[in-house]
């Protein structure tokens, strides 16, 4: 096992800045009509946040999806971009089929499940060449999708991932996460027989925050390292 003054020697060689955090959080689409908006966004089940109208006629209305950490945003004097101008807004669902079935339900139109024939039919318009009906074959993450628009025409995309690209974070549902307690109990577990004396929690903690940003386990297994015993 690498040595502590190892890891900080190697993660320094490359390293010329402090790495930022920079969580994208918010996305503005342009409405016509906020309150129709408001009752749109309202039906799809996503979470209220804010509706404040100010004296000046500016008025910011915002919803976050269930699950996501980035937001929506629309108004007045918010955006000059035209109406329904914003496309591809991507909605990542573990299970497409279930995702489309909630929102029809919900009294929303949504096209029929898809795959792209042709690399970016995704993003083109329903009825246009290069979509093929149904899932993508085996499920194959990041390839099946549906699609839905608001009253104003801001174009929605339902893609299913079901597994992450090394180094592009987790799908934070209740499987994955038990996987990932599994796979950070054995990394500590691994750790435990030679480290200082210190609490699990922290080497939890930290070790699976860097695999949420996107860290390999090997990675991870380092930062969670540095976590204990850099700050003894």
């Amino acid at each position: 096992m690498a040595t502590l003054n190892e890891i900080r020697s190697n993660g320094a060689k490359g390293a010329s800045v402090t790495k930022v955090d920079l969580k994208f959080e918010v996305v503005v689409i342009p409405v016509s009509d906020v309150d129709h908006a408001k009752q749109f966004y309202t039906k799809l089940g996503w979470r209220l946040d804010a509706d404040f109208p100010f004296d000046n006629g500016f008025r910011v209305v915002q919803f976050t999806p269930p699950g996501s950490g980035c937001s929506v945003q629309f108004g007045t004097k918010i955006t000059t971009a035209p109406p329904g101008s914003a496309q591809g807004l991507y909605l990542v669902v573990s299970d497409v089929e279930a995702a489309r079935q909630d929102l029809v339900a919900r009294g929303v139109e949504v096209s029929d499940v898809f795959h792209a024939g042709t690399p970016g039919a995704q993003f083109q318009p329903n009825g246009t060449s290069g979509r093929v009906s149904g899932p993508a074959p085996d499920h194959a993450t990041y390839r099946s999708f549906a699609s839905f628009s608001d009253p104003d025409g801001n174009g929605w995309l339902l893609q299913e991932v079901t597994t992450r690209l090394p180094g592009r974070g987790l799908s934070m549902d209740v499987p994955t996460l038990t996987e990932l307690l599994r796979e950070t109990e054995k990394r500590h577990g691994e750790y435990e027989p030679t480290a200082p004396k210190h609490h699990w929690s922290g080497w939890y903690a930290a070790y699976i925050v860097a695999r949420e940003n996107g860290r390999t386990p090997d990675e991870a297994a380092k930062d969670a390292v540095l976590h204990i015993e850099g700050a003894r």
